[in-house]
């Protein structure tokens, strides 16, 4: 099997869906116009896919006040550096940010709706479609 989405349920999705295609290079595959106006976002390869949506069935939870090692959403980066301050432009908050001995890079930051997304350039890529 092949995980096809990951959802999570947001405060805003049609905001949030515009501003993760302008800004992570997301296409919107899919979107419901109306409540609770879910979206399907694609990666760039096509392979990986998030939902997000607002269902008042239960709580958004309070993305802003989680740790990032709770939940968070990972892009693999060519350039972290450069990444981190387009997207800090764009309205992130730096969280943290490692350089680890193997030569690895990663870059926690909240999104302007205080989910946390991570920037990851690994020293040795572990996905198929990053080789």
């Amino acid at each position: 099997m092949k995980i096809e989405h990951f959802a999570f349920n947001v405060s805003d999705p049609v905001a949030i869906a515009k501003w993760y295609a302008e800004h992570l290079g997301m296409r919107i595959v899919s979107r419901f116009e109306r409540e609770p106006f879910t979206h399907f976002l694609a990666d760039d390869s096509g392979n990986v896919m998030i939902e997000i949506y607002n269902n008042p069935a239960d709580q958004v939870p309070d993305y802003k006040n989680m740790d990032p090692l709770l939940i968070h959403l990972a892009f693999a980066s060519d350039d972290p550096h450069y990444d981190k301050e387009m997207l800090m432009k764009a309205g992130c908050t730096l969280d943290s940010e490692l350089n680890l001995p193997d030569g690895t890079h990663l870059v926690m930051l909240k999104d302007p709706w205080g989910f946390a997304i991570q920037l990851c350039k690994r020293a040795k890529p572990m996905l198929k479609m990053q080789q």
